[in-house]
């Protein structure tokens, strides 16, 4: 039998992925630490994992890692799926922690498990009592998909039962392994020059909620008493946290050592050491204490290691100690109480035969749960499993399949950007500087290096984002409006621009004060927009007027009580409607009396309007809306985009040719929107059918996309596809690629509440 672990992985520094490596060498043969005494029935067993990559790192894994996945990168889950079903695996292993997986809570881990063709067992490592909705949603639809469910807490077992609605017979109780290393504490210490002293020990990924603090305050009566006391903080910074945040507790905890002059008995070791030395560490201790501020702590690994070990352990009353050190095998104090920390140390210090026994009630259960034994538990439950042969019964329906999608980059968005902007033109895939910037593709930018940081937290998206953000600073005049055009060499090339590149410049801040990655780009945006909105209700283009509505909607999706700008979005949209009232007729349902350019916005921004007003007429008007002009760009199952070299009049005859992607962009983000307000699962085939386009499915049959420079080309024209990449074209093959992805995920997130 073959088994498929999937996980973190040594040597991506997790506590998950050493839970991993652990878990599999205490199944598969040929481990140093693998149990043989439950395979007879289930020889022959082989495995390998697929690791999760965090962000875009890569590790170099061991021979048994066949496949790795981009945490953000939804498409490798799909791909991983894939090779699962194809590889032979009779049984997946799935270890679940929210934050390793990526998407809103870890949702794109619901893809990959929806197409699994195997019987799935999964160890969660994070049970939470209080969730957000789709947390909640999310682990109950993988304990929906497991065959069982493993967890390393009794208290885990009561939550899933009571408030996620898991049968009880489908969870299994396994308690975290243990590594079956033994050092001697005399030798130990030596080794450490630690002769003499009394080592108190915290390890573990650093992160705020560790409470250290509680303990460097807690030292001080400590040391006056026994001054050869020494605490070590073993462990890097969580990986997460110095990706957002730097070192900044690290700092916190060295300012606190400062200020208690404690520099002499405090040990910071910032490294992420194997487990053979971590072993020594805990060996070499006296005690070793965990801190966490809160209850909600479900398992810790690194508790179930120092009692393994059978340190003396003293520790807040969290979920998992407080089963762990029952019956004396560890000592407890309340949360934040340095005062009480400090008491307990000093009876422990002071009485050697106490602290000797508690050793010794955790070093006796430590036997219990070393991995072999863990291990053995989980052949068991393999036996169990394979035997019962269950049958997968979820097969999602295929609306959108983002394997058919090249590769997401910013390649040619990088080439088209200086530090000024994003050029407007290029010859080809190369920068034609002679036409310098506009304002229009710079909102444009900003908008997709916003969604793609928001989606994928690209760190290369959200460095360009000044950029573009500077840009439409830079070009807004004294009274809130914007110049469009300025040249190479930094000349401005008009007064004022047009109210389609206003609106759409609008639309980018709106997005940004939704979706602001820090207080800086918020502030900076939201200046910038409120010096615009004087000019909102100038505005007499209703393309103008559309786009400044998405932009207005955005940012009244954060902002609702904003009054004020409410009563001008029900300004800007009574515009449209009485646009559409006066020039639609029974057989022509429009706007105007002719289809122009960019012809999905209209319909769109009235979708965004009636979800925030909730006003049925503004939805009837862009469903009807919606569906003339998808009658008229859809009718033989691909889309066909009015030609921009005569558009198509009423009572005349559509132009076929200068297709642009500006235009499949608005009806991409028309149907995503017009699923969003009805959940009507056709719309989501429509808006795969209109991203295609881009891959060739358009009346040439070519794609747009240039697979060499990642850009895409200008349009289709009559004599085939206009080479040149302009940042218009790729931008808005770039917003669209990003809405499919987003769209895909929301057909994950509507299956959990099914």
């Amino acid at each position: 039998m073959k088994i498929a672990f999937l996980g973190t992985y040594p040597p991506r520094e997790c506590g998950i992925g050493i839970f991993t490596k652990n878990l599999f060498d205490s199944i598969i043969p040929n481990s140093s630490t693998a149990n043989t005494s439950s395979r007879a029935e289930i020889k022959p067993l082989e495995g390998y994992v697929v690791a999760m990559n965090d962000h875009d790192n890569t590790y170099s894994y061991p021979g048994e890692v066949k496949l790795t996945i981009r945490q953000e990168h939804q498409r490798d889950y799909l791909e991983a799926v894939k090779y699962i079903n194809l590889s032979g695996a009779d049984l997946c292993i799935l270890e679940h922690e929210f934050g390793i997986f990526g998407g809103q809570n870890g949702i794109y881990i619901l893809p990959l498990l929806h197409r699994l063709e195997i019987p799935l067992i999964v160890t969660l490592h994070t049970v939470v009592e209080r969730s957000s909705y789709t947390e909640k949603a999310v682990l109950m639809q993988i304990c929906k998909m497991a065959y069982r469910v493993v967890v390393m807490s009794h208290k885990a077992i009561e939550f899933l039962v009571n408030l996620y609605g898991v049968p009880r017979e489908k969870i299994e109780f396994i308690e975290h392994g243990v590594p079956d290393i033994h050092f001697n504490q005399e030798d130990s210490k030596k080794e450490f020059k630690l002769d003499n002293k009394k080592l108190l020990l915290t390890f573990g990924i650093l992160s705020r909620n560790k409470g250290i603090e509680t303990v460097i305050r807690a030292l001080p009566k400590v040391i006056e008493k026994h001054p050869e006391v020494i605490y070590m903080i073993l462990g890097k910074t969580h990986p997460n946290v110095l990706y957002h945040s730097g070192e900044e507790y690290r700092t916190y905890l060295q300012l606190l050592v400062k200020n208690h002059k404690l520099k002499d008995h405090v040990v910071f070791l910032n490294e992420f050491i194997g487990q053979r030395e971590l072993f020594k560490y805990l060996s070499a201790s006296d005690i070793y204490i965990t801190p966490y501020l809160n209850e909600a702590q479900i398992t810790s690994g690194t508790l179930s290691y120092a009692v393994g070990v059978g340190s003396a352990v003293v520790s807040t009353p969290y979920w998992h100690a407080l089963e762990l050190l029952a019956e004396g095998r560890g000592k407890l104090f309340k949360f934040n109480d340095s005062d009480e920390l400090s008491t307990i140390l000093l009876s422990l210090l002071d009485n050697p035969k106490d602290l000797n026994q508690i050793r010794k009630k955790a070093y006796d259960y430590g036997r219990t749960i070393t991995w072999p034994k863990s291990g053995e538990k989980y052949l068991n439950l393999l036996k169990e499993v394979l035997k019962a042969n269950p049958e997968v019964i979820f097969k999602p329906e295929t609306l959108i399949d983002p394997l058919l999608l090249p590769p997401f980059s910013l390649d040619h968005i990088v080439r088209l950007t200086d530090d000024t902007g994003i050029i407007q033109h290029a010859k080809y895939g190369i920068p034609n500087l002679k036409e310098g910037y506009c304002l229009d593709d710079n909102s444009r930018a900003l908008l997709m290096v916003l969604m793609s940081y928001c989606q994928t937290k690209d760190k290369q998206a959200l460095k360009l984002a000044p950029i573009y953000l500077s840009y439409i600073h830079y070009m807004q005049n004294k009274d809130g409006t914007f110049r469009n055009f300025l040249s190479f060499s930094r000349d401005f090339l008009d007064e004022v621009g047009s109210e389609d590149s206003f609106g759409r410049t609008i639309w980018a801040l709106g997005y940004l004060l939704a979706n602001a990655p820090n207080d800086a780009y918020y502030q900076t945006g939201r200046l910038v927009f409120f010096d615009a909105v004087p000019n909102f209700e100038k505005i007499k283009s209703i393309r103008g007027i559309a786009n400044t509505i998405l932009g207005i909607c955005y940012y009244l999706k954060t902002n609702p009580s904003d009054d004020a700008i409410t009563e001008t979005l029900k300004r800007l949209t009574g515009v449209l409607i009485e646009h559409y009232e006066r020039n639609s007729t029974p057989d022509w349902p429009w706007f105007e009396s002719l289809f122009a350019y960019d012809n999905g916005i209209l319909p769109l921004a009235l979708l965004h309007s009636a979800e925030l007003l909730n006003d049925e007429k503004v939805t009837q008007i862009g469903i009807q809306s919606m569906e003339f002009l998808t009658e008229i760009t859809l009718k033989d199952g691909y889309l066909s985009i009015i030609g921009n070299e005569n558009w198509y009049k009423q009572g005349g005859e559509r132009a076929m040719f200068a297709q642009q992607p500006l235009d499949a962009l608005a009806m991409i983000l028309m149907f995503q929107q017009a699923y969003h307000i009805t959940r009507e699962k056709e719309y989501l085939r429509k808006l795969f059918s209109c991203f295609m386009w881009f891959l060739g499915e358009n009346d040439l049959r070519m794609s747009l996309f240039d697979f060499e420079t990642k850009g895409c080309c200008d349009g289709l024209e009559s004599y085939g596809i206009n080479r040149n990449q302009g940042a218009e074209s790729s931008l808005a093959y770039l917003i669209s690629y990003l809405t499919v992805l987003q769209a895909f995920e929301r057909i994950e997130e509507k299956e959990l509440v099914n």
